[in-house]
């Protein structure tokens, strides 16, 4: 198996060296280039405020993500029985007070539950 490797890479240089060679291929590929870069930004916009907005709506979502999934291993906790009548209350306050300070931080960046919301595929939408 170990001596098939060089072959595979032979095989995959000589496939490269086809398709970059054959002037139907690089016109295809330009083609796709130009409208890949059709849909991008000319320019790039650094207004410092927008970059405050975008990073926070990037950590306020992780952070979301990751209460809601430490909500539901508390619950699963609870259920099984492994959680103290004080520690239920321990992690019922902190999760409220989590909560009230992201819905504080969303207001201070202008962002609304649509714009935490991140499709988990079969899990459906985290919002």
């Amino acid at each position: 198996m170990i001596t098939d490797a060089p072959d595979a890479l032979d095989d995959l240089a000589r496939i490269q060296n086809k398709m970059l060679n054959r002037p139907e291929d690089i016109e295809v590929f330009a083609a796709e280039l130009e409208r890949t870069c059709a849909g991008l930004p000319k320019r790039i916009n650094a207004n410092p405020e927008e970059v405050e907005q975008g990073l926070a709506k990037l950590v306020l979502t992780l952070i979301e993500l990751l209460r809601r999934l430490m909500e539901r291993q508390a619950l699963h906790r609870i259920e099984r029985g492994t959680v103290s009548d004080a520690e239920i209350e321990r992690l019922g306050e902190t999760f409220m007070r989590l909560e009230e300070r992201i819905l504080e931080l969303k207001v201070v960046f202008g962002l609304e539950n649509e714009d935490l919301n991140l499709n988990l595929g079969p899990l459906g939408n985290l919002m």
